[in-house]
């Protein structure tokens, strides 16, 4: 196993690679959805699974009330709908509703090519990127 220094330093690069080639995919989720990205964030959480409210701020690195404005402002807009969480009756849980999956099928459908730098590697350099990725999910 690397070292921890090593292994922020791969986690640096990457997220500073990822980061830094996303801003046209972006732009154009924005622009179809006529939705703020940090909007979008959450969409995309929820999309997974239903979330408290509290899990929307931890998730989407936002404070307790900032991540209520959110969810207040994608349930009326119809996206997402909170119900009383099951597990602990004290708790509201936030789903997406049909037309907030909806949202998240379309801007999943939104082209979102490789950048340039990845493209120009060879088949084998991919092919072990993509094992590691494997192993990492």
């Amino acid at each position: 196993m690397p070292d921890n220094n090593t292994a922020d330093a791969v986690w640096r690069d990457l997220a500073r690679f990822v980061f830094d080639n996303r801003d046209t995919w972006r732009r154009a989720v924005v622009e179809q959805s006529g939705l703020p990205f940090s909007r979008i964030r959450i969409l995309r959480r929820l999309a997974r699974t239903p979330l408290t409210v509290k899990q929307v701020a931890e998730h989407a690195t936002v404070d307790a009330p900032a991540a209520t404005v959110a969810v207040n402002d994608l349930e009326s807009r119809g996206l997402v709908t909170r119900e009383v969480d099951p597990t602990n009756r004290r708790s509201k849980l936030v789903s997406l509703t049909e037309q907030g999956r909806a949202v998240v099928a379309a801007l999943d459908a939104i082209a979102d090519p490789a950048p340039d730098g990845l493209a120009a590697l060879g088949d084998d350099d991919l092919t072990a990127l993509r094992r590691i990725l494997d192993k990492l999910s």
